[in-house]
C-alpha cells in the first residue's frame, strides 16, 4: 500500500497498548476470550503491538494449580486459538502464560503475530520473599539461550536472548521482560535495549501495596529515559484471586521517561492504554547520545548475543489520527507547576551566568540596549537581579534607549518607565542624525530624502545602535550585554557583525521567543522585583514584535517580523524538532498539523490569552517551514558560528558552535527542502 502523509506509519510511529482484561482465576477459557475480545478492539483501533499482563491465560495467584497438567494443558490449547485467530488481526500481541519445557515450568511471555507463536521469553527473576513464592512453582529464565520450544503446534525461539523485529516497519523492534524483571538492580530490558529494542514491554501481575504504584511509575520512567526507549507496562486487573493480595490493574506508557497514556486504577471492567511511540525519535536520540552506544560496548556488544526474531507486520498505512499529545509550543510546559518550575531554573540559570561573567571581567558597568521590546526587558531584568546578588547598585547598569525613524512612543515610554522602575541609569541617544548622515555618505537615497527603506537603510540603523553600546562600554568602563534570543538566531533575524548579533554576554541566546514571554511574566507574578517593575512587566507582554526600523505605512500598520519570518509559535515548534531531535521536515510538518490545526483542541500554556489562540492549515504550516528550513540551514549559520558566549538555557535549545550544534557556514538547505516538498502535500 502506498503511504500516506497523515498515517502515523509514514512518520515513525508505532501505536501500542498496554492492556488490563478481566481475568478468571484457574480458567483459560474465560481468560483467553477476554484477551482476544480486546485484541480485536486494539486491531479496530489501528493498534500494532499490545502488551497483556503476566500469567493472563491461567490468571497470576492460582498457587499450586500450576502444577497442574489439566490446567496446563488447557492453557496451551487457547493459545493455539489467540494463534490461529491472530492471522486476521494487525497487533502483535504479547500474553501471559506458563509453559512447560524439558521438564520444567516457566513464567513466559509468548509473542503472537498473523497466526504464528513468534517467540517465548521467560522470566529471569522469580520473586521469592513476603508474599511472593515464585520458585516453589518455576524455573529462572536467567540463562535459557540459544533454545527453542515446542508450544501450540509450533515450535519457536525461546530464551531470554530474543528481539522482535519488524521486516516491514523501519525501528518497530521490540524486547519483552516479565515482572520482578525490571525491579532487579540490572534489568533484562537493559540489554535488550543495549542489542537495539526501542520498546520495552513488561509483563506484570505485581499486587498493590500503599505506594508501590508511584513506585512502578518511577521505574518506568526511569528505563524509559536511561534507556532512551519507550517502556510499556501492564498489571494484573480485576478478577484476580484476593485470597491473600489486591490488584490494582495499572498499566502505563512511557517514552523517554515521560508518561503517555495511563490506565484508571481499581478498575471493574476491562481497560487498555493506547499511545502512538515515536520510534524514529528514539533511534535518532541514540544516535546523538554517544554514551548509550558506549554502554553497548562496556557490555561487549548485546546485539551479538541476541537473536533477532523478524516478522512481516504488514502496516496498514491508513489516517488513524494520533493517539499521543503533541505540544504546540515545545520550550513552554502545559502544565501550570511545570512551567513555573521551567521559568524559576531558566531564568537564575541565566543569572547565574550573568553573575560569572561580571565576577570574571570585573567590570565597573554593564551596557544594555533597553528598546521596550520582550528581548530587551527580560535581559534588562536579569541584569537587574544579577546586580542584587553581587551587592552591586543597579545604577551601575546603563541603560540606553536609542530611538530610530520607526520607533514608537508606546516602546520608548515602556523601555523609560522599566529603567525608572528598577533603578538603572537611563539615558536616551537618537541614532536618527548619525544614521541621516551615514546613508547620506554612502549615497543612499533615504540620504537625499526618498523614502527607501531597504535592507541597508534598517541595517544602517541596527548597526549604529550597537556601535554605541560597543563604544559606550569602552567609556564606561563597562561590557555590552546582549538581549538577541534563540528564535532570532535560529532564522537569521539579527544584524551581524556591529549589530545585534553582537555582544560581549548574551543571556537570551538559548531561550526561545516563545518561552520569554513566560518568564517575563513569572518575574512579574513571584516578585522579583517591586510592583512598579512588575506592571511595567506586564505592559511589556501586550507590544507588537518589531524591530521597529521601517515607519508605519499609511494605514499605520507597523514593521511586523512575525510577517517576514513567520510566526514564532510554529518556527519554534519547527526549531525544536529539527535541531533537538533531527527529525525530517515531513514528520515535522506532520506533528505541527495534529498540534495547531484547531485552537479548541489540546491544552494551552497558562495564562495564554484566548484571542491569541491560533490554528493553522497544513499548507500554511509547510509554507512557513520552507522559510525556516531555508533561513536555518542556508543563509545563517554563519551569524552563529560567531555568536557571542552565553549560557545554556534549555535543552535543545542553544546554537552555539561551542555548545549543541556545529554545521558549516557554506552549507545548502536543499536536502531538506526537496524532503518537505516531496512527502507533505
Amino acid at each position: 500500500m502506498s503511504k500516506s502523509f497523515y498515517a502515523i506509519h509514514a512518520h515513525g510511529f508505532v501505536r501500542v497498548a498496554a492492556c488490563t482484561p478481566r481475568v478468571a482465576v484457574g480458567d483459560p477459557g474465560f481468560n483467553a476470550a477476554e484477551t482476544l475480545r480486546m485484541a480485536r478492539e486494539g486491531d479496530a483501533a489501528g493498534c500494532d503491538l499490545m502488551l497483556f499482563p503476566e500469567l493472563g491465560i491461567s490468571a497470576y495467584a492460582i498457587d499450586d494449580l500450576f502444577l497442574q497438567e489439566a490446567l496446563l494443558k488447557r492453557v496451551e490449547a487457547e493459545i493455539a486459538g489467540l494463534v490461529e485467530a491472530s492471522a486476521k488481526l494487525s497487533p502483535v500481541l504479547l500474553v501471559g502464560a506458563p509453559v512447560a519445557h524439558n521438564g520444567r515450568l516457566y513464567n513466559c511471555a509468548v509473542v503472537i503475530a498473523r497466526g504464528r507463536v513468534l517467540g517465548v521469553v521467560p522470566k529471569s527473576y522469580l520473586p521469592n520473599y513476603r508474599e511472593y513464592y515464585e520458585k516453589r512453582w518455576f524455573a529462572p529464565g536467567h540463562g535459557v539461550e540459544g533454545l527453542e520450544v515446542a508450544l501450540a503446534g509450533q515450535v519457536a525461539p525461546f530464551g531470554t536472548d530474543l528481539l522482535f523485529e519488524a521486516a516491514d516497519l523501519p525501528d518497530f523492534v521490540f524486547h519483552a521482560e516479565i515482572c520482578e524483571d525490571f525491579w532487579a538492580p540490572a534489568p533484562p530490558s537493559t540489554q535488550g535495549a543495549l542489542a537495539g529494542a526501542l520498546i520495552l514491554c513488561n509483563l506484570s501481575a505485581s499486587n498493590i501495596v500503599v505506594g508501590k504504584a508511584d513506585e512502578r511509575a518511577l521505574l518506568c520512567a526511569s528505563q524509559s529515559s536511561r534507556c532512551q526507549a519507550a517502556y510499556l507496562y501492564s498489571a494484573a486487573g480485576p478478577g484476580e484471586s484476593t485470597t491473600d493480595l489486591a490488584w490494582d490493574g495499572q498499566a502505563s506508557i512511557h517514552e523517554l521517561g515521560r508518561e503517555l497514556a495511563c490506565t484508571d486504577r481499581f478498575p471493574t471492567q476491562a481497560q487498555m492504554a493506547v499511545a502512538d511511540i515515536d520510534v524514529q525519535k528514539l533511534r535518532l536520540e541514540r544516535m546523538r547520545s554517544p554514551t548509550f552506544n558506549d554502554a553497548a560496548v562496556a557490555n561487549s556488544h548485546p546485539e551479538q548475543f541476541f537473536r533477532r526474531v523478524r516478522f512481516e507486520h504488514q502496516p496498514h498505512f491508513k489516517d488513524v489520527g494520533l493517539q499521543r499529545a503533541v505540544d504546540r509550543f515545545p520550550f513552554v510546559p502545559d502544565d501550570a507547576a511545570r512551567l513555573d518550575q521551567d521559568c524559576y531554573e531558566a531564568f537564575n540559570i541565566q543569572v547565574q551566568g550573568l553573575v560569572k561573567r561580571l565576577q570574571s571581567t570585573k567590570s565597573q558597568h554593564l551596557v544594555i540596549g533597553v528598546s521596550g521590546g520582550l528581548d530587551s526587558t527580560h535581559a534588562l531584568i536579569v541584569a537587574a537581579k544579577a546586580f542584587d546578588l553581587l551587592g552591586k547598585p543597579r545604577s551601575d547598569i546603563l541603560g540606553f534607549t536609542m530611538p530610530g525613524f520607526a520607533t514608537s512612543e508606546g516602546t520608548k515610554s515602556n523601555a523609560w518607565k522599566l529603567m525608572n522602575a528598577l533603578g538603572v541609569t537611563g539615558e536616551e541617544i537618537d541614532i536618527r542624525p548619525a544614521a541621516t548622515q551615514l546613508l547620506k555618505d554612502m549615497g543612499h537615497p533615504f540620504g537625499r530624502g526618498e523614502p527607501v527603506y531597504d535592507v541597508t537603510f534598517e541595517n544602517v540603523q541596527a548597526g549604529l545602535r550597537t556601535d554605541y553600546l560597543f563604544r559606550l562600554a569602552n567609556q564606561r568602563h563597562g561590557f555590552v550585554l546582549g538581549t538577541g534570543d534563540l528564535s532570532e538566531l535560529a532564522l537569521g533575524w539579527c544584524t551581524y557583525g556591529v549589530g545585534d548579533q553582537m555582544s560581549h554576554y548574551n543571556v537570551n541566546g538559548s531561550v526561545a521567543k516563545t518561552l520569554i514571554q513566560h518568564l517575563i511574566r513569572w518575574v512579574a507574578k513571584t516578585g522579583q522585583f517591586d510592583t512598579a517593575a512588575s506592571e511595567v512587566l506586564l505592559s511589556v507582554l501586550g507590544t507588537e514584535i518589531s524591530p521597529e526600523l521601517v515607519p508605519a505605512d499609511a494605514s499605520g500598520a507597523i514593521q511586523s517580523t512575525q510577517a517576514k519570518v513567520g510566526p514564532y509559535e510554529l518556527q519554534d515548534f519547527n526549531l525544536y524538532w529539527i535541531t533537538r531531535y533531527g527529525l525530517p521536515p515531513s514528520k515535522v510538518a506532520f506533528m505541527a498539523w495534529h498540534a495547531w490545526k484547531d485552537a479548541a483542541a489540546g491544552a494551552w500554556p497558562p495564562h495564554f490569552p484566548e484571542e491569541a489562540r491560533n490554528a493553522y492549515d497544513l499548507a500554511t504550516i509547510k509554507s512557513w517551514l520552507q522559510v525556516f528550513l531555508f533561513r536555518f540551514f542556508e543563509i545563517s549559520q554563519f551569524k552563529r558560528s560567531a555568536m557571542p558566549n552565553g549560557p545554556k538555557v534549555i535543552s535543545g535549545g542553544n546554537l552555539s558552535p561551542r555548545g549543541d550544534w556545529r554545521a558549516p557556514s557554506d552549507g545548502t538547505a536543499k536536502v531538506w527542502l526537496e524532503e518537505l516538498d516531496a512527502n507533505v502535500p
